[in-house]
């Protein structure tokens, strides 16, 4: 801590830049990186490096080895390479490796250098071959632009969703641009290239010549470029040594630096803070490493080992063959406390804090000098800030210990923050250790969130880790453990050498009924994978039949499938595993399937009677269900506009009836048939259409057409019931009009149904002098009804009186009016009064 400022350098006046080691690597590389093709992820991801690619072993057979390592040098993987000459290695944002062959083939592999997928950037790039290519982000997602032997760019802004552009040409381009980049301005991307002295802007339609603004005239060539990580600022460095700074849109120039270095540097990156006003990039040599800002002077690095430069949102990543670096410009708070003769808030309390473990008095001055000054909670506030910056573990321990001593003079300081922040440390120190490898600063944690440094961690199949972040976090398990269990899963599907029982076995034990597990996809994995039978032991502890089910019909276990489907009860789940057998199997195998589930089978025949009519005569057919058939020759039946289509229909139901030893429905059939006939006839006879009418519409309508003589008939020949009968025929009668018909029919026989009919028919078609022709003729009880119904109020008064019958006495006055019906209600009051006396 007392030589803590002793690795800052300033540049200019307000900043400091400070490199320190972050692993010092073992991977024990034999080769210089300048001779293999590198490519390090960000955030503090891995580093791809593919050996002896660029000079030829003596030995023609010897391939070239693609490795991967993790940031702190452990070998994660390794594979001869035995495709095609690679141009350039990148990484995608979800640290996929991307392979760039000459073809313009892409191939895309994990972290493992296990194959994923592979996709080519066309025909053209094919011919021509490519002559250097680059891997960018955008917020469409990871691009790849090339440029061909043709002298043209193409690229594609997102890799899953590949959609290639080709550039417009270049007037006159002869030769391969002397440095070239790939820009990003009102979401569209552009590719910026220099020839000579010239800059070229190519966009999705044109290429036009561009001037950085404040350029100088005798700057010269340009032979380097570089865009910043967040692609809002570029950095040109020329011939001369001379390197303009602005902004990616060149509109508006931030600082110029004369480096007096005439050869291009290997690598030109930004090293900028989020939220800084400084502004500076990173050079590298053979042996020196410059930093360069907006300042007259610059920093100056001996490199003892050829390095490699990896841009990061903070600060420079710095590969060598024994060391990996950080080299940032120092975050404002980490000053105010460090700086030397600071008298900052938060450096006096922390040394308060150090005068107290000495149990020091100087301790109460330093604490009473900031609380003088009313700025303790901005002291707190700065340590703990600061305190996040730091990568040595111990630093951050006096930084907190000072925040925490000055938080017991605060009332109600919120202890939010001071939690948080030991908590990300905590996690970021874990993922720091040399066996982790992933050394994320601060800054980069915020930025990626805790989600993503989780997916980081599965990837690299550290799952007790993330298990244990996860617990410590207390994140929702959905969000955090039961994700990393459902991943640890999927990978363990793929080991192949322990059996289905052992792997199934062991996973259930692990997960057991963890929220937010989904067994389904840990079975589909294993599917994939070629392991069908670990796949089926995996979905019987899965409890939802509906995530089963379709997997089961991918791996062509359509039985099962129909077993779990009935089995939950979901009707829709049922019906589309019957629908995908019915096309699956043949008409005869998927009829005996369904006779094994009857109530599969009792599904699809409801669905048959609204959508395949005709299948569901062949399922009744293949159970000799001769109950059903006749019911479906019956309801064919109507279907049919033929007579004779009907009748055949019908007497078909007749003889499947007759099977089905129903003889009440087949007689009832054959009645309908004879009628059929019967109406055809009648249609022939009479020229009106009888067909389609039930058999007592077709005698009233016989009788009101004055068929008498066929409506008797039909009367008789279908035993149609006395009192029926009289009813159609009263009422048919009344319809027409016919009175006189009437009259006679009345007096023909008894009438099975009285007289009172009569007068209610007579009087419903408004005619009271029919309806007083049968009154007298009623029955006794009905005779008070009956003369009200034509009005004759005296003689149903005299008829209550008669029968002595007091409701019926009340119901005659009811009907009574003052004005005209007097003398009959003084004839009611009085008989009712003797009635009373009794």
């Amino acid at each position: 801590m007392d030589c803590y400022t002793a690795n800052w350098n300033p540049l200019g006046e307000e900043a400091f830049y400070r490199k320190f080691e972050l692993y010092t690597m073992e991977w024990g590389l034999r080769e210089d990186l300048r001779d293999c093709l590198v490519a390090a992820a960000p955030y503090g991801g891995p580093i791809a490096l593919l050996k002896n690619n660029a000079r030829k072993e003596k030995s023609p057979s010897a391939r070239p080895l693609l490795e991967i390592y993790s940031a702190s040098g452990l070998l994660l993987a390794s594979i001869p390479w035995k495709s095609g000459q690679l141009v350039q290695l990148g990484w995608t944002a979800s640290e996929d490796l991307l392979c760039i062959q000459e073809d313009g083939t892409v191939l895309i592999y994990n972290l493992f250098c296990e194959f994923k997928r592979h996709f080519s950037m066309g025909n053209e790039v094919l011919q021509n071959h490519v002559l250097e290519a680059k891997v960018f982000h955008t917020e469409y997602g990871t691009g790849v632009a090339i440029l061909t032997g043709a002298h043209r760019f193409s690229l594609t802004t997102n890799i899953d969703d590949l959609k290639l552009r080709r550039m417009p040409e270049v007037p006159g381009l002869q030769k391969p641009p002397s440095c070239w980049a790939v820009l990003t301005q009102d979401r569209v991307t552009i590719v910026l290239l220099a020839v000579g002295q010239d800059l070229y802007l190519l966009d999705n339609t044109s290429c036009s010549v561009v001037t950085p603004p404040g350029m100088s005239p005798s700057a010269g060539a340009y032979l380097q470029m570089a865009v910043s990580f967040n692609y809002r600022c570029l950095a040109l460095f020329t011939d001369t040594g001379y390197i303009w700074m602005g902004l990616a849109t060149l509109k508006d120039k931030l600082c110029e630096f004369n480096s007096t270095i005439r050869s291009a540097p290997k690598q030109m990156v930004w090293c900028t803070r989020p939220r800084s006003r400084q502004r500076a990039v990173v050079l590298a040599w053979d042996r020196q490493l410059m930093v360069a800002g907006n300042s007259t002077e610059c920093i100056r690095f001996v490199l003892d080992e050829d390095s490699y430069l990896v841009p990061e949102p903070d600060g420079v990543r710095i590969l060598s063959r024994t060391s990996h670096e950080f080299l940032h410009e120092i975050p404002e708070a980490s000053q105010e406390i460090f700086k030397i003769a600071s008298m900052a808030p938060g450096a006096l309390l922390l040394e308060a804090q150090k005068e107290y473990e000495k149990e020091s008095q100087k301790a109460d001055e330093y604490l009473r000098e900031i609380k003088d000054q009313k700025l303790l909670p901005e002291a707190v506030s700065q340590c703990i800030e600061a305190a996040g910056y730091e990568h040595e573990p111990e630093t951050q321990k006096s930084l907190l210990r000072a925040a925490s001593f000055g938080k017991c003079f605060i009332d109600k300081f919120p202890p939010e923050s001071f939690v948080r922040m030991c908590q990300d440390l905590r996690v970021l120190n874990s993922i720091r250790d040399y066996q982790i490898g992933i050394p994320l600063t601060f800054t980069q944690y915020k930025r990626l969130t805790i989600e993503v440094l989780l997916d980081r961690l599965v990837l690299r199949r550290l799952y007790p880790l993330a298990i244990r972040i996860c617990e410590y976090l207390r994140l929702p398990e959905i969000q955090g453990v039961s994700r990393i269990l459902a991943h640890w899963a999927c990978y363990k599907v793929q080991q192949k050498d322990k059996s289905d029982e052992e792997v199934a076995y062991a996973i259930n034990q692990k997960l057991g009924d963890t929220p937010g597990i989904s067994y389904s996809e840990i079975a589909a994995r294993a599917y994939d994978c070629g392991r069908t039978e670990l796949a089926i032991k995996l979905l019987e502890y899965e409890p939802r039949s509906g995530e089963q089910v379709p997997l089961l019909l991918k791996m062509k276990r359509s039985k099962l499938a129909l077993s779990k489907a009935i089995e939950s009860g979901d009707t829709d789940l049922v019906y589309t595993v019957v629908l995908h057998l019915k096309n699956e199997l043949n008409r005869g195998t998927f009829f005996m399937t369904l006779q094994n589930q009857p109530v599969a089978l009792s599904l699809y025949r409801q669905f048959c009677k609204h959508q395949e009519r005709e299948t569901l005569k062949d399922l009744y057919n293949q159970d000799d269900n001769h109950q059903e058939l006749g019911n479906f020759h019956v309801h064919s039946s109507y279907s049919e506009k033929r007579i004779e289509g009907r009748v055949g229909a019908l007497q078909n139901a007749v003889d499947e009836y007759y099977k089905a030893k129903n003889e009440f429905a087949a007689k009832a059939t054959e009645d309908q048939i004879k009628l059929l006939r019967l109406q055809r006839h009648l249609q022939e006879d009479f020229d009106k259409p009888y067909l389609d009418l039930s058999l007592h519409n077709t005698v009233s309508t016989l009788i009101q057409d004055g068929h008498h003589k066929k409506a008797e008939q039909l009367y008789r020949e279908f035993k149609i019931p006395d009192k029926r009968y009289w009813w159609l025929k009263i009422s048919a009668l009344a319809t027409r009009g016919d009175w006189e018909e009437m009259e006679k029919f009345s007096k023909s026989k008894k009438s099975p149904i009285g007289y009172l009919p009569f007068v209610e028919i007579a009087v419903k078609h408004h005619n009271r002098y029919e309806a007083k022709k049968y009154a007298p003729r009623v029955t006794p009880e009905q005779r008070v009804k009956a003369f009200i119904l034509v009005g004759d109020l005296e003689q149903a008064a005299d008829a209550a009186i008669e029968h002595k019958n007091e409701a019926e006495m009340n119901l005659v006055l009811s009907k009574c009016s003052a004005s005209t019906d007097s003398a009959v209600m003084e004839k009611l009051n009085r008989a009712r009064a003797q009635l009373l006396k009794k």
